[in-house]
């Protein structure tokens, strides 16, 4: 089967358009002082996700701070060119200038360069195993493996060709959901969302949603996924809220990252147009179905949603011939695809987990440097990976698993749960054991990104990301994405 795909052609002779030329994520840092002095002048072009923050507005300091540490100018992945350059690297002949981002190339395109075509491709075969490494996928495709596998999946499932989907704007769209991940978070950054797609169409292949869900059903699932955590600041809910960020005004203090991620994604939606040849009304329907789908991903919301779920399987009465029915198993699947950080091999859950913390602890640096209460979870004092992650299996994610076996009881759901098993038995062991005396102890630079994740009971998400060390979120759920 053939997975090197060609995308048509679109001259770059015209114009490329003032929102094209001034898009570089979304946060623009504009302030001419930070906490931290003069910034690198680089930083006062450059956005990250969809916030921008004015120089006037003084709720916006601690962001600003954050900016600081994730985007100095001696980051080499923060290098403007150096960035784009990596995004676009498997297409030789696409200039690496930031003014193009998106922007299709009179060369024509290839998903996967021909480098990388044969291991990658192999891979692609397999996608659907459960002991799938995502962090090899990942380097195989030069960095570009939430682009790679979504495209993949949808072309898979005939979707690009069933909703008419223009070429040029997914491409481009995809392009700009995997940039507007932020790199530096050691958790929650693009290699995380391509591994909860990853989970995600392992649970559309299971026989209680294959046989029941709608190509629409599908289509928003994978979009949902890889979306999800769209433009994560590194930091969680709670540190927005008593930083007084503007995000947390916006959301009135509710859902206030999951809010963002979606109007993100919607944002690029609208940009790229992927929908625009839908009536006006469908879109709409898509455009909401999609935020509540990752609405559903706000850990502090996960007792309403097991409760429901337990409900309807103590009751027998879910019937996914109705759509309502269907939405809700789609939400319930996306949250288990989430956090199943701890349901995988050890050697890829164990990553996952020094991810999430070392994300949680740069957080509470950030808290001890400005004098703020450290969050749960993130004072690297006086916790440890593996405390955390026993709490979060057993407060968090034990709870759903178990509740996703009684409805999909096959071989997958037993596999995760057997892994979960393992890896908490693992975590006990390296508990018990000696630690070894290290003359330095290197600290890290930025909290632990949990919008998602959870604090034992809350959130001890067991995964990180597989990108840098920027300022995360912290455990308050119990998502780890």
């Amino acid at each position: 089967m053939e997975v090197c795909y060609q995308l048509p052609v679109l001259p770059l002779d015209r114009p490329v358009p003032k929102h094209v030329l001034s898009r570089r994520g979304a946060i623009s840092f504009s302030s001419s002082s930070s906490l931290f002095g003069a910034p690198d002048p680089r930083q006062l072009s450059q956005r990250r996700g969809a916030i921008s923050y004015d120089s006037s507005d003084q709720t916006a300091l601690y962001i600003r701070m954050l900016a600081r540490l994730g985007c100095g100018s001696t980051s080499a992945s923060y290098d403007p060119e150096r960035r784009v350059h990596r995004l676009l690297s498997f297409q030789r002949y696409l200039h690496s200038s930031r003014l193009l981002r998106g922007v299709p190339q009179q060369i024509p395109l290839h998903i996967l360069d021909e480098d990388y075509t044969g291991q990658a491709r192999c891979m692609l075969e397999k996608v659907g195993n459960w002991n799938f490494d995502i962090f090899l996928f990942d380097r195989l495709t030069n960095g570009n493996s939430l682009i790679t596998l979504t495209f993949h999946l949808l072309n898979q499932y005939g979707l690009v060709e069933l909703f008419q989907l223009d070429m040029v704007k997914l491409w481009r769209f995809l392009v700009m959901v995997q940039e507007d991940y932020h790199s530096d978070n050691p958790y929650h950054n693009a290699v995380h969302a391509a591994d909860v797609t990853q989970a995600m169409y392992c649970y559309l292949r299971e026989p209680m949603l294959a046989k029941s869900l709608t190509s629409k059903d599908i289509l928003l699932g994978l979009l949902a996924a890889a979306t999800h955590d769209l433009d994560h600041p590194g930091v969680n809910q709670p540190f927005l809220i008593k930083t007084d960020h503007y995000l947390a005004t916006l959301y009135r203090n509710t859902s206030v990252l999951e809010n963002h991620h979606w109007k993100s994604a919607v944002g690029l939606l609208r940009e790229t147009g992927l929908f625009s040849h839908l009536p006006a009304e469908d879109r709409l329907n898509m455009e909401r179905d999609l935020g509540s789908l990752i609405l559903a991903t706000d850990i502090s919301r996960q007792n309403d949603y097991l409760s429901r779920f337990r409900l309807h399987l103590d009751q027998e009465n879910l019937c996914m011939s109705t759509a309502s029915h269907r939405h809700f198993v789609l939400q319930m699947a996306l949250k288990c695809a989430d956090i199943c950080n701890p349901c995988r091999p050890w050697e890829l859950s164990k990553q996952w987990s020094e991810k999430v913390t070392e994300e949680f602890f740069q957080q509470g640096d950030i808290e001890k440097k400005h004098k703020l209460e450290v969050s749960p979870l993130c004072d690297r004092e006086m916790n440890t990976v593996g405390n955390i992650q026993i709490g979060f299996m057993t407060y968090v994610a034990e709870p759903l698993f178990a509740e996703w076996a009684r409805f999909c009881d096959t071989r997958l759901s037993q596999t995760m749960l057997g892994h979960m098993g393992l890896n908490k038995a693992s975590w006990g062991g390296l508990q018990q054991e000696p630690a070894p005396v290290s003359e330095e102890a290197e600290p890290s630079t930025a909290c632990a990104d949990t919008g998602d994740a959870a604090t034992a009971p809350n959130d001890g998400s067991t995964a990180t990301t597989a990108g840098g060390t920027s300022s995360k979120e912290i455990p308050q759920g119990s998502r780890e994405s």
